[in-house]
């Protein structure tokens, strides 16, 4: 458990906040009874204390024990006949028959121990918090929980341990004091059993953002906020209980809020934008005794399931204002989240700003989507009846700011175009009627040939357990510049900032080569570094040159967004430009050639070699275009101060050149020589 003892503190200022923390090895004994791989597996919470550890975070922290659950606190949401089949489960010679008649659900000898930990864990942080004796804390438990209802498991989840808490908070511990709770679900997928367990109870206000249905109509229901990835009910779990509409019922009315979006790729200006005009002014009035978040981390960039692609500083962002309400008493439960790096990096995101309300590195995206506001106004409007503070509509000229329909991506490439300017270029009347168009497009989903469906975008999971080496030879040998591809967001000299990749997780590792090509310089100028020439790579090799490379370990999928933002300035991505069939042709030609992108300047995809067995991947000017700068018609030029500025920092910040060695690399590079 670390170098602190359960229960003590490292030494820090008196202004420290008591933030406990909570994380139990014996939770790792539920996995598949064949070792087969599933998503919630082991590693999801191991990758996570590993993260903490790498960063000294649990010796700042109280360090709790994991407690098993008492029955008689499970029994408050869940029957004796589900205590009894999970109790007993790890016992049951026939287990594996009886998860086979469950909703996405595995047994094995660990699993009992492993559900009783999970949910008594969650109670033990809550209570900590509730009586004062921390100011918050965080419970790394599995399996999660907020699928599981009153008589079934299902979704990964046996108990459900956020409901257990609060019930316990509310009804096993008068001497507490708690008599209302927010419930934060920002899972990826909707709370189905969490709603359920409060639907008629106006002391728990329950929020959840999710992929979901949206069905517009005017049904009567209770208090819980459910913000979720709806998507007509073809997201787990495949129901509409995630519909705005769902509000509660009797008392408990206006005291569920489902927030569906209507897409995916939902990131965190999407997740800004609900927090500022549904669940801050909600909670205001609501004002909660103590909050407990549903901590899923299934919405971030790059995780398999989720599709949405939430960075750390979102999530810091979105817990941080949580804490100005309740005193700062907020407990997080883990739940789901099946991208090991994605988890990990979230949650210590949000263990910083528990600790010191230090956000993690910004993000640079701008707006919502259209889609998003959409959806807000249609919350507000049905909660309308219940919170007066939603009886406004929201002004237009807040509503009007709004990022590119999703299923187009925004580039700030070296070279947009062949005139300098960015092909493609759409106008909002076009990008709107595209929206009308496409957008109902992008909900559908197509059979795969299991007989299941798959989204149009199900080729980012695939690609993304693909790793490849991108060889960079002009401003991205610079890190920071190469950052914004991924990343979004711009650096010094640049005129127009990147929109940055769907998985917006950093190179798995760096290195450099140098390799037998010509460096140049051509065109006149670009929208992104002014007038001035960028850099090229002849792609035909030449014993006689050495051109110095930076290279990057990104996923396949990561590369296609790259490849994007350089070529183009939209692009429908509901396809990839650059898959494994692409990636076998490179290999074996030698280089591929995207006609996908007839404008783009480096459309052509070179393969340089292997590197720890993996592929090494450039992409450069066409054989074409490289004849047209050799005969003038295209020109050949000098890049500008701020462009070769980065060159020079990258090949000297990466050792590879002094800063007169690096300079003159360039300058020989852009001396107007013949090709």
């Amino acid at each position: 458990m670390g170098e602190v003892e359960k229960g003590s503190t490292s030494k820090t200022s008196s202004r420290q906040r008591r933030v406990g923390l909570l994380y139990d090895e014996r939770m790792c004994k539920h996995s598949t009874p064949d070792g087969e791989h599933h998503p919630e597996n082991p590693d999801r919470i191991r990758a996570i204390w590993s993260k903490l550890q790498a960063n000294d975070i649990p010796s700042r922290c109280v360090l709790l024990d994991a407690k098993k659950a008492q029955d008689k606190h499970l029994l408050a949401v869940h029957t004796q006949r589900h205590v009894d089949l999970i109790k007993n489960i790890s016992c049951n010679s026939r287990r594996n028959r009886v998860s086979a008649k469950l909703n996405s659900i595995y047994f094995n000898e660990g699993s009992s121990e492993a559900a009783y930990l999970a949910a008594g864990s969650v109670v033990e942080v809550a209570e900590k918090v509730a009586k004062g004796e921390l100011d918050s804390a965080a419970a790394i438990v599995r399996p999660p929980g907020h699928h599981a209802e009153l008589d079934e498991a299902m979704g990964f989840c046996l108990f459900n341990n956020v409901a257990i808490a609060a019930s316990f908070l509310l009804d096993g511990s008068l001497e507490l004091g708690i008599k209302k709770i927010l419930i934060v679900d920002w899972d990826v997928h909707h709370g189905n059993g969490t709603q359920k367990m409060f639907w008629t109870d106006p002391r728990v206000l329950f929020f959840s953002v999710h992929r979901a249905r949206m069905i517009f109509d005017t049904l009567a229901a209770s208090w819980t906020f459910n913000l979720c990835r709806h998507e007509f009910g073809s997201f787990y779990p495949f129901s509409d209980d995630g519909c705005y509409t769902k509000v509660g019922e009797g008392v408990g009315a206006g005291y569920n809020i489902n927030v569906p979006w209507e897409n995916g790729r939902c990131g965190d200006a999407d997740y800004f934008a609900v927090w500022d005009h549904v669940l801050i002014p909600v909670t205001k009035e609501f004002d909660p005794d103590i909050i407990i978040v549903s901590a899923g981390f299934d919405a971030a960039a790059g995780d398999p399931l989720g599709g949405c692609r939430v960075t750390p500083y979102g999530y810091s962002v979105m817990l941080g204002k949580l804490m100005d309400f309740s005193h700062g008493k907020v407990v997080l439960a883990f739940e789901g989240g099946y991208n090991l790096d994605s988890i990990a990096n979230s949650f210590l995101a949000c263990m910083e700003m528990l600790l010191e309300r230090k956000h993690a590195a910004r993000s640079l995206e701008a707006y919502p989507f259209e889609s998003t506001w959409r959806v807000i106004q249609e919350v507000r409007k049905k909660l309308s009846a219940y919170w007066p503070v939603f009886v406004d509509e929201l002004p237009t000229n807040l509503t009007n700011q709004k990022a590119p329909p999703p299923h187009l991506l925004v580039s700030s490439s070296d070279s947009e175009g062949e005139d300098g300017k960015p092909s493609n270029t759409i106008s909002d009347n076009v990008e709107a009627a595209l929206e009308e168009v496409v957008g109902p497009l992008s909900k559908l989903t197509v059979e795969d040939h299991s007989g299941g469906s798959a989204s149009f975008t199900s080729w980012r999971p695939v690609l993304s357990r693909t790793d490849i080496w991108y060889a960079t030879f002009g401003s991205n040998m610079w890190q920071p510049r190469f950052r914004c591809y991924i990343e979004g967001g711009q650096v010094e000299g640049m005129q127009k900032a990147c929109t940055g990749s769907v998985d917006k997780n950093p190179s798995k590792g760096i290195m450099w080569k140098t390799f037998p090509h010509r460096l140049f310089f051509g065109h006149e100028s670009t929208d992104t570094w002014g007038p001035g020439g960028v850099a090229f790579l002849l792609p035909e090799s030449s014993s006689h040159e050495k051109a110095h490379m930076c290279l990057y370990r990104i996923t396949l999928e990561q590369f296609n967004d790259v490849l994007l933002q350089e070529n183009v300035s939209c692009h429908d991505m509901s396809s990839p430009v650059f898959d494994l069939t692409e990636l076998n042709s490179a290999v074996n030609q030698g280089s591929v050639s995207l006609e996908v992108f007839k404008s783009g300047w480096y459309r052509n995809v070179v393969y340089m070699g292997k590197e720890q067995d993996l592929p090494i991947l450039t992409m450069t000017c066409s054989l074409s275009d490289a004849e047209k700068f050799r005969c003038g018609e295209f020109p050949l030029r000098a890049p500008c101060k701020e462009y070769a500025n980065t060159l020079v920092r990258g090949l000297v910040e990466g050792g590879q050149l002094s800063e007169e060695e690096a300079i003159a690399y360039i300058k020989q590079a852009s001396s107007g020589e013949p090709l």
